[in-house]
């Protein structure tokens, strides 16, 4: 005869409600199919605590994923942004290349080196960098020349910079050139005397004259007809009150027969300005001013010289 089991169930009062018999057999099978359950509700469990676990990894994955995509968009419309820079700052550098030539052109300043090059430093200008890649590809070619360019144009804006300053020094080289170039009338007056040969007033031999004659009233302003500095001033000879002005360059000039001179030696002086006060000093036949143009030491016609 089999084993078996009761259960009894009881009320509240202890009497006896219900009484359920099974076998050994049926129970142990009973709780091995409640533990069996019981293990693959665990394993249930557990899988769906994995699945949902995954499944939260995969969404801070995705939305890790999406904000790197927009990032590296993001770096790819600032790569493209300074593609648009480099292009417009070779526009810029030919603009002023361009510039820099036709101020050239104008002043007759010729530059050294080769004119036709990308400014001077061989080749052509580079082609302009494509900006207009989707943002979807890779932009590794871009980069590449970008970082190309950027050396070519680092050594254009330096062979520009020198271009420019070569220019510079060239101008006001030029302008200091001009400034130091006899140009004016330097007293107002009639010319009795111009420069060449001429009868002497006093012996009435031929001889020849250095300068211009620019007869007026005694006291009429004498002008430096350039800027420069007063190399001489005092006595000298038949000229009587004379002054010399060392303009540079090879230039000087000088004024005789002086009422006054109002300059001392040493002295800087502009085109224009007043330095002493026409006169009849000296070996003189009248008040007028003798006027006289050297270039590296030899006198010159100053009418040549006078542009207004």
């Amino acid at each position: 005869m089999r084993e078996q089991i009761s259960f009894f169930v009881l009320s509240n009062s202890g009497a006896l409600r219900k009484q359920v018999t099974v076998s050994r057999p049926f129970f142990s099978f009973f709780c091995l199919l409640i533990t069996a359950g019981l293990v693959f509700a665990g394993f249930v469990i557990y899988d769906y605590s994995i699945l949902k676990k995954t499944l939260f990894n995969n969404r801070e994955l995705k939305s890790l994923t999406a904000a790197q995509l927009d990032e590296i968009v993001s770096q790819r419309k600032q790569i493209q942004r300074f593609a648009r820079e480099i292009n417009g700052l070779k526009s810029s550098l030919a603009a002023l290349n361009k510039l820099e030539k036709k101020v050239r052109v104008i002043a007759n300043i010729e530059k050294k080196g080769d004119q036709n090059s990308f400014f001077g430093i061989g080749g052509s200008m580079p082609e302009d960098l494509d900006t207009k890649l989707a943002l979807t590809e890779k932009h590794n070619d871009l980069l590449r020349e970008m970082h190309d360019q950027s050396g070519q144009l680092n050594l254009a804006l330096s062979n520009q910079k020198q271009g420019f300053e070569s220019l510079l020094n060239s101008l006001e080289e030029r302008d200091n050139l001009l400034a130091a170039t006899p140009s004016i009338r330097p007293t107002n007056g009639w010319v009795t005397s111009k420069f060449g040969y001429r009868k002497s007033p006093y012996a009435g031999l031929r001889e020849f004259h250095r300068g211009l004659d620019i007869a007026n009233r005694e006291g009429t302003s004498v002008k430096a007809a350039a800027d420069g500095i007063i190399k001489f001033c005092g006595l000298k000879g038949f000229l009587g009150k004379a002054l010399v002005i060392d303009h540079g360059h090879g230039m000087a000039t000088r004024y005789g027969h002086l009422q006054k001179i109002l300059k001392r030696r040493g002295d800087a002086v502009k085109r224009g300005d007043i330095i002493g006060y026409l006169g009849s000093t000296g070996r003189s036949t009248g008040p007028h001013l003798h006027y006289e143009v050297f270039l590296n030491g030899i006198p010159v016609n100053p009418e040549k010289y006078i542009l207004n």
